[in-house]
């Protein structure tokens, strides 16, 4: 029976990446990968030489009948995103469907997750928490804040750079710019920080820096 495995690869730091991980990309006799620019540099880092193909979320829909229907009866198939672990605010969702739906097996490493490190890391509460993902980038947007307002458990989100301080903006307008916040950028990498204040704070903070790198925004629930 064909197999799918997820592999969560290294947010930055190569050494992230587990023994088991390591195994499932050289028995794989293919990989899914969102940048094969991207993963070609983590599979030559470790010598491993299996065959990659681009799989993302511009082509998903139209992959991954195909992909399935030529996989063999004992295939081993792996797919990894360019960081973390597939299928969180990253494609896999629509694999994973599909090859359940065939009845062929599936399964996920453990591994690497930007949210996990962030969030325990952050000094916010963590025994409870409500993972948001990315918000919609325009239409729904305020709606969607509006709602999470009201939510009483730490929020985690990513956020890419360029729209960081628009989101602290609007968060401290609609959340109240007293709700205590943390910024984590380029976990794992050398520039890792962490950058804590309320959402006013963090406002002010990064007006006049411009952050850069992958993002996770941890928020303080309300009451």
């Amino acid at each position: 029976m064909a197999r799918i495995t997820l592999v969560p690869t290294p947010l930055g730091n190569l050494s992230d990446i587990t023994l088991r991980s390591l195994e499932a990309l050289r028995q794989a006799d293919l990989i899914l990968a969102e940048d094969t620019r991207t993963t070609g540099i983590l599979l030559k880092h470790f010598d491993i030489k299996t065959r990659l193909v681009a799989y993302h979320l511009h082509n998903e829909h139209q992959r991954t009948g195909r992909i399935l229907d030529e996989a063999g009866e004992d295939s081993r198939l792996v797919l990894v995103t360019d960081a973390g672990t597939p299928g969180i605010s990253d494609p896999g969702f629509l694999l994973v469907r599909e090859a359940l739906q065939r009845g062929m097996q599936v399964e996920c490493l453990p591994g690497p997750v930007a949210f996990v490190p962030a969030l325990v890391a952050s000094g916010l509460p963590c025994d409870r928490f409500h993972f948001e993902g990315f918000l919609p980038p325009k239409k729904g947007r305020m709606t969607r804040l509006a709602w999470l307002a009201g939510y009483p458990f730490t929020l985690v989100l990513y956020e890419s750079p360029h729209r960081l301080l628009k989101t602290l903006g609007q968060m401290a307008e609609v959340f109240g710019g007293e709700r205590r916040g943390v910024v984590v950028r380029e976990l794992s990498k050398i520039h890792e920080e962490y950058h804590r204040g309320t959402l006013a704070e963090l406002e002010t903070e990064f007006t006049s820096v411009q952050p850069r790198g992958e993002i996770v925004l941890i928020v303080e629930g309300k009451g």
